[in-house]
């Protein structure tokens, strides 16, 4: 397929400077792996963006996309999409047996299943690694071992993993983060490196199929049920403190707050990984994702406090008495091999906060007062989201972009922008209020 370098760039809504694609990339199909997730179900949105490219998506996953989901595509796109459901956790006889009754074909597969370590701990806790790869392995081993089963031989299969490849969990890593950092296998167990052996050994026997692996940061998007996502929990915090007519406090320290981020936006991930496997430089090749830019917690803090009508916004705790500190690795125990642990300084935690009887009880009253608008209630059912919010306060290294730039890939997102679409898409699906304003106001 002629390279995407030849071709004039687009722009879609927000999504500035994607690629597009020789005529000849038409007609495809694909199968999406964890569809009802929000990077599954963004790539989705992205491969359906272009209407002559990609023909036929199949959706696979336990649960059907929702009716509240399927309203963000359009009739035409909804005509493209096929829904499988699949329990990953069968054997690979059964996953096959389910792919060919729904008549299911695929030139390219895109993988994003994740599940849960299920041990009660936080999915970023160093401890929680073995659960990880019993949870996340042989579900990706059947599904790999399906494929010959039902006959099905894609060009290019692509593995989303995400930040800990590098052990940005554990602590101190080199700054930026490059793809050819060396991953840190020596210091924890992963369940990515896991995946990547099976893939790569899928790939060696059977040649007419390439890889690639994306690795997101904090992955930014709204679906209906998803762990670990962080930019809810600040949209909640938000939408309470507005509520009660009450301060939105940033909760650790001075220096989180004015460090520059590195964030991924799905929908753009979703393009990237589009553009990834139909760009034949880029075949058997990693890539960070992230949008393109820094954003610091002080730009977003007091633009989430203008958005839920919050009339008080405060920056980092001055007392230094009321800080907790937690610590992540330094020395021969982190990526780095040396220097001093990462510290987390939290004055005001989000989990903390969230056990406070008033908030719980001001939802349900914000709930009641919505009319039917607010369905959700996030405060019950979603701790995880919060302790990855206060988790994500830790500096632990932005993602670089070169790579994937020097490979041909020029997408860009305002991730201030991209935010403000995500809580808009969560008013729509029940799980924030709507916002008091009409717009973000972008880093220009």
């Amino acid at each position: 397929m002629p390279s995407s370098s030849q071709q004039p760039l687009r722009q879609s809504g927000i999504y500035r400077n994607l690629p597009t694609f020789d005529s000849s990339a038409k007609d495809l199909k694909a199968i999406v792996c964890g569809a009802t997730g929000i990077s599954g179900f963004n790539t989705i949105r992205s491969l359906l963006d272009t209407p002559d490219r990609w023909i036929k998506i199949y959706a696979l996953s336990r649960s059907p996309i929702s009716k509240e989901l399927l309203s963000f595509l359009t009739e035409e796109q909804r005509a493209r999409l096929q829904h499988i459901s699949i329990d990953l956790s069968s054997s690979s006889d059964e996953i096959a047996k389910s792919l060919k009754e729904a008549g299911a074909e695929a030139d390219y597969i895109f993988y994003y299943a994740y599940l849960p370590p299920g041990n009660g701990k936080s999915d970023m806790d160093p401890s929680s690694a073995e659960a990880l790869i019993e949870a996340n392995v042989p579900p990706f081993k059947n599904f790999l071992g399906s494929l010959p089963i039902a006959n099905i031989k894609p060009k290019r299969f692509l593995l989303q993993t995400g930040g800990k490849n590098y052990g940005m969990h554990i602590g101190r890593g080199r700054n930026p983060i490059v793809e050819s950092d060396p991953q840190p296998k020596h210091l924890s167990p992963n369940f990515y490196y896991h995946q990547e052996d099976l893939l790569f050994k899928f790939c060696e026997e059977h040649p007419e199929t390439d890889w690639n692996i994306v690795m997101p940061a904090a992955v930014i998007g709204a679906v209906q049920s998803a762990a670990m996502n962080t930019f809810l929990a600040y949209g909640v915090y938000a939408a309470v403190q507005a509520h009660r007519k009450q301060p939105l406090q940033y909760p650790s320290d001075f220096h989180s707050w004015q460090s520059g981020y590195t964030h991924s936006t799905a929908r753009l991930t979703g393009y990237l990984s589009e553009w990834a496997v139909l760009e034949d430089s880029a075949k058997n090749q990693r890539f960070n994702a992230q949008d393109g830019e820094l954003i610091s917690w002080d730009r977003f803090w007091n633009e989430l406090g203008r958005w839920f009508g919050v009339d008080t916004v405060l920056g980092p705790e001055e007392d230094e008495s009321k800080y907790e500190s937690k610590y992540f690795a330094g020395g021969k125990d982190c990526p780095l091999g040396y220097g001093p642990p990462i510290e987390l300084k939290l004055a005001h935690s989000l989990c903390k906060w969230a056990e406070d009887p008033a908030v719980p009880q001001a939802w349900k009253e914000m709930m009641e007062q919505s009319g039917g608008q607010l369905t959700v209630n996030i405060p019950e059912t979603d701790k995880q989201t919060l302790v990855m919010a206060d988790f994500s306060f830790t500096y632990l290294g932005t993602l670089s972009g070169t790579k994937v730039r020097k490979f041909g890939f020029s997408g860009f997102v305002d991730t201030m922008e991209s935010v403000f679409e995500t809580y808009q898409d969560m008013a729509k699906l029940g799980m924030l209020p709507p916002m008091k304003v009409d717009a973000a106001r972008g880093l220009v």
